[in-house]
């Protein structure tokens, strides 16, 4: 364990910044994010930005939540999954393999997104609802002026 006055920092991709590890799971958090106790973040995983993480998510794998993503409940983000912008997964929704969740997505319920599939912009998946191989679902809202 770090002595309280040790510094650690760590390279989430853009030079280092201040980090630790998370004591349940051993990823790596960025100082800047907010991370429950109850939260599982593997030793391979990273949260980073000003991403929230909390409840009972399990984060594992080489996945990443990142920028101003919210992660809450029983949700799961694994496998090489990234989840970022303001996108929310919440309740049991499961985000793996390659699939991202990103913008202003939120993937909710008993949802999947994996494989190589995209949920971004404005999207909803909900319910018992499945997104996967390289399937990609967005909204854009547009406006007359």
């Amino acid at each position: 364990m770090n002595d309280i006055n040790e510094m650690t920092t760590f390279d989430f991709g853009n030079g280092p910044v201040p980090a630790h590890r998370h004591p349940n799971g051993g990823g790596w958090v960025a100082d800047t994010t907010t991370v429950s106790e109850t939260a599982y973040v593997g030793s391979d995983a990273k949260v980073y930005g000003n991403a929230w993480v909390y409840g009972n998510v399990r984060v594992f794998d080489n996945a990443r939540v990142y920028g101003n993503a919210v992660v809450t409940d029983y949700a799961r983000v694994t496998g090489n999954a990234k989840v970022s912008g303001k996108a929310e997964v919440s309740g049991d929704a499961w985000v793996d393999g390659n699939a991202e969740v990103s913008g202003d997505a939120r993937v909710y319920d008993n949802a999947w997104v994996y494989g190589n599939a995209r949920v971004y912009d404005n999207a909803r998946v909900y319910g018992n609802a499945w997104v996967y191989g390289g399937a990609e679902v967005s909204a854009h809202t547009y406006r007359n002026e």
